[in-house]
């Protein structure tokens, strides 16, 4: 039998520079291969193929193939999950089971066994694997199933109490709806849980990539017992029913720890709780990963690698502020230099960084933390958030005697951090001498690749939009969303920011003096070479990276 890579020699697919090592090695050592994959240098896809054929196996794509909802019932998610494997037929008696790895003995087993039928194996590509075994075995139909159970439940008396378990009964009721609740979400990727009361039910949202998506309502009901639960988890005062809380909790999923922020809000029917993923797993924390155009990365780039100075990250709540500045953290982070963070939260936790949490019942505020560590030695500080004048003066001060700041602010764009600071009470002298570089950011959708398509819009549909000049020549091709399994029929998948970034310079700095208007900044920034957050926009619609619509949707 051949070897994966006798396969990928034979069919041209191995990188030039790789391939006197690989012959040097041992054929049948499948772990140099896995590694060119991880690189990047060989696709999952060809990879897959090379094992089928390896193996004298069909290879199958999943994304297309007509799963029987019959033959995934015949085993666990569990033992999907754990083998990474899933039965998508019956043929001729046999389970047809896709596989990643056709050479796992003890998946076969694990499967025959729970099926009671001989298994005939098939090969597909890892991702497309695991998000098939996603969604065939996700948690709604289970949590259908469970509500309707409660509701039964609770349908003797409207004022059934099904009061609070104990931590560690996982198999009562409430607690497997909410486990399950946060599951799924996890699953779906999504950024935000909300479990909204309303006058006849408790309504549940998840926000995917930016946008709010409605899940089963529960009934009313369990309200009470769902909202305790999750109090009880996040570590927040139980009987407090009046005023807004903040907690934190800390969940197991697929063998990795995902933090979630929670927080309270007492609406006329009951309690809105909402909950912030927390998963720094699904980001790299490099600066390549942000979508920032070559000029603007360039002119960032300049900015933090200075020794001192301030850079503000601005827009609005959710708009990827702090994974921006955690990235920039993990940039200049290193060995040499003392970081120190003052946060409220702590989102995400870093390695070798002094992150200090808010505590104002204790009277640890951003300007008392803030003044405290500028006696700790820092090099470089990150504020979570300049929320008003004494923070601001601090932050302008430390930016000015040698420490490189960053921090975020709550503006549309970036000329308006200038107009902010001033409006909090900073000297103008002082906020053009501190600040070096604001980067105003938004989220947009990013077109799933798998079913974009040309978007055949009229030309003057593009000049109405200020997408083209008149005049200009051939314009890119762009794309319109489709939708397709892959993107649970959104045409979506993934995010992606744009940018507007304004370094400071020397006109800036006077008109910031003189006390111009963020308009006057703005336009004097334009002039200077800065690229308004539409316009960068425009520039990633051209790449294919995302939709008009979506640019739309979120730049003004």
């Amino acid at each position: 039998m051949a070897s994966l890579t006798e396969i990928l020699i034979l069919h041209g697919l191995l990188p030039i520079e790789v391939l006197d090592t690989l012959m040097a090695g041992d054929p049948a050592d499948e772990a140099p291969v896995r590694d060119l994959v991880a690189k990047g240098l060989i696709s999952e896809l060809q990879f897959a193929k090379a094992r089928a054929q390896q193996a004298n196996l069909p290879f199958v794509e999943l994304l297309d193939y007509p799963v029987d909802s019959l033959a995934v019932s015949l085993v666990s998610p569990a033992i999907c999950r754990r083998h990474e494997v899933l039965p998508i037929a019956i043929n001729d008696g046999h389970l047809v089971l896709a596989m990643v790895d056709p050479g796992n003995v003890f998946a076969l087993d694990d499967v025959r066994e729970a099926s009671r039928m001989p298994v005939a194996p098939v090969v597909a590509e890892r991702s497309d694997l695991l998000a098939a075994i996603t969604r065939h075995h996700r948690a709604d139909d289970e949590l259908n199933n469970l509500t309707s159970t409660l509701e039964e439940e609770s349908a003797p008396s409207e004022q059934t109490d099904f009061g609070v378990s104990e931590p560690g009964d996982d198999d009562a009721p409430i607690v497997r709806f909410v486990n399950l609740l946060v599951s799924q979400a996890i699953q779906d990727q999504a950024s935000d849980i909300h479990i909204e009361p309303g006058e006849h039910s408790l309504r549940v949202r998840y926000r995917i990539d930016g946008v709010l998506h409605e899940m089963p309502s529960a009934p009313k009901s369990i309200q009470a017992g769902v909202i305790s639960r999750l109090k009880i988890m996040s570590d927040v005062d139980i009987a407090e029913r009046r005023r807004p809380q903040d907690g934190r909790m800390s969940v197991s999923h697929g063998g990795r720890k995902i933090d979630l922020r929670v927080a309270t809000l007492p609406t006329v029917w009951g309690e809105k709780v909402v909950m912030r993923i927390l998963d720094n797993s699904s980001s790299s924390m490099q600066l390549s990963e942000l979508n920032l155009l070559e000029g603007n990365f360039a002119a960032y780039k300049k900015a933090y690698t200075k020794p001192y100075g301030m850079i503000l990250v601005t827009g609005p709540t959710g708009s990827g502020k702090s994974t921006t500045l955690y990235t920039t953290l993990n940039s200049v982070a290193r060995p040499e230099i003392n970081v120190i963070t003052v946060e409220d939260p702590v989102e995400y936790r870093m390695a070798g960084i002094n992150q200090v949490q808010v505590n104002p019942k204790a009277g640890l505020t951003f300007a008392s933390a803030l003044r405290s560590i500028l006696r700790s030695d820092p090099d470089v500080v990150l504020l979570g958030e300049i929320r008003d004048h004494e923070t601001a003066q601090i932050a302008v001060e430390a930016a000015l005697t040698g420490h490189l700041v960053l921090s975020t602010l709550h503006t549309n764009d970036a000329p308006s951090a200038v107009t902010r600071l001033t409006e909090m009470g900073i000297e103008p002298f002082l906020v053009g001498s501190a600040l070096d570089c604001v980067m105003a950011q938004r989220l947009a959708r990013r077109l799933c690749d798998r079913c974009k398509t040309a978007d055949d819009r009229a030309p003057e549909d593009l000049l109405r939009l200020r997408f083209a000049s008149p005049g200009e020549g051939d314009i890119p091709t762009i794309y319109r969303p489709v939708g397709c399994m892959s993107c649970s029929n959104t045409g979506y998948r993934g995010r992606i920011a744009v940018h507007e970034v304004m370094t400071m310079s020397e006109e800036i700095e006077r008109l910031t003096v003189a006390r111009a208007s963020s308009a006057e900044i703005g336009e004097a920034a334009r002039r200077q070479g800065m690229q308004t957050l539409r316009e960068d926009g425009w520039a990633k619609v051209r790449l294919g990276l995302t939709s008009i619509e979506e640019i739309l949707r979120v730049v003004a």
